[in-house]
């Protein structure tokens, strides 16, 4: 499916204690690149997890775990705290817009999540989420507006949508270890919510020859390595769809392997885990699933568990081995991830879930499909692993 091309949406993304970014329109200011690359250029572990989306049911355990006083999301991610705060760089995928301060807030089919879901995502330890999705829309321009304040609010950076055409205009720069890393978003459609009348900017539509030519301008502008999250697929398909597959193609087709031009995809929005595959030497991530969702029902209506199961990406950068060349994958992993319902709503570690808990038959049937998802496109050949 092809849409219009729109310039590129990207606010400029910083890092946990472990990077730091080139200027960006946030409240306080952030080192130099050259302070992270003066002992030249390191390895580095990028995490990204799967679409944050608070149903009704998640707003009111927010609510509960505040005692009632506002809402407190934390609780409900401490349990991949732990991972996420142990890679150098972590990237979250925020699906909804947020609410006015107050309320009122609302799950689907609409969002408008409590603000508050921005500082819990930044004290998990996640330095960036993109915002491009199929509900980018769902309350128009103030909607965005809402969401990215609140995100630099938190100290979180953003790429996929955006308040203005400068700031949909500026390169995603980030730098880690002695790279520089460029991060864009593109989202399959807005659930025909229109672009706000004079914004046609405000959020980005997937059009793979628009991809690519962004991608080419970061690596022009400094990156060395180019990092894209693609809203799409079909949902509640385990496979990817031909959109997927004809675009994965399309974006990897022809580099060296030694100098792609795009070095890693990543995929939201099918609501169940996907497969990971390694195309033309660039590996992607069809779909990584929810992480963080109330109960899920299919298109019969039916509650599906596979909706609250989900894959976190992590993947090990090294420096070039020799000039000329790029930062190449040096360790792929996927770690298997779950929103227990509970009571109470909590997001899991799944395979220590498992461990702890072996009488939970739940968790060994969820553990047993995301491995044979993750697996199923011939990801275990290429060299990924699970983690632990």
């Amino acid at each position: 499916m092809r849409l219009p091309a729109l310039a590129v949406t990207a606010a400029l993304l910083t890092t946990a204690t472990a990077c730091t970014a080139s200027p960006a329109p946030a409240p306080a200011p952030t080192p130099s690149p050259a302070a992270s690359s003066a002992a030249g250029p390191r390895p580095f572990t990028l995490v990204a997890s799967g679409d944050v989306l608070p149903h009704k049911e998640i707003i009111q355990q927010a609510a509960e775990d505040a005692g009632g006083a506002g809402y407190d999301f934390t609780r409900m991610f401490a349990g991949i705290k732990p991972v996420v705060q142990g890679a150098d760089l972590a990237i979250c995928h925020m699906e909804t817009v947020y609410g006015p301060d107050g309320g009122p807030f609302t799950g689907w089919p609409t969002f408008k999540s409590p603000p508050q879901v921005a500082r819990a995502l930044k004290e998990t330890g996640y330095a960036a989420c993109d915002t491009a999705s199929n509900h980018t829309l769902d309350d128009g321009a103030a909607g965005i507006r809402r969401t990215l304040d609140a995100l630099d609010a938190a100290g979180l950076r953003h790429t996929g949508s955006a308040r203005t055409a400068e700031e949909a205009a500026a390169p995603a720069l980030l730098h880690v270890h002695g790279a520089t890393v460029a991060h864009l978003a593109y989202t399959y459609g807005t659930n025909d919510f229109p672009l706000p009348a004079g914004q046609p900017w405000a959020v980005n539509l997937i059009d793979g020859d628009r991809i690519l030519a962004d991608a080419k301008a970061a690596r022009a502008a400094g990156a060395d390595l180019v990092l894209v999250s693609l809203h799409w697929g079909t949902e509640w398909q385990d496979e990817p769809n031909e959109q997927q597959l004809a675009l994965t193609k399309q974006l990897t087709a022809g580099q060296p392997a030694d100098a792609p031009v795009i070095d890693l995809i990543l995929g939201t929005h099918a609501h169940i885990p996907q497969a990971y595959e390694k195309v033309n030497g660039t590996w992607t991530v069809y779909g990584m699933g929810d992480q963080l969702a109330g109960h899920m029902f299919d298109y019969t209506g039916a509650e599906d568990p596979r909706g609250n199961w989900s894959s976190i990406a992590r993947f090990t950068f090294s420096p070039p081995a020799a000039p000329g060349r790029r930062w190449q994958v040096t360790k792929a992993e996927a770690i298997a991830q779950l929103t227990d319902l509970g009571p109470p709503y909590r997001v899991l570690d799944l395979a220590e879930a498992a461990r702890l808990h072996p009488d939970r038959t739940d968790y060994a049937r969820a553990l047993a499909h995301i491995r044979s998802v993750v697996l199923s496109r011939g990801a275990a050949a290429a060299g990924l692993s699970f983690a632990p």
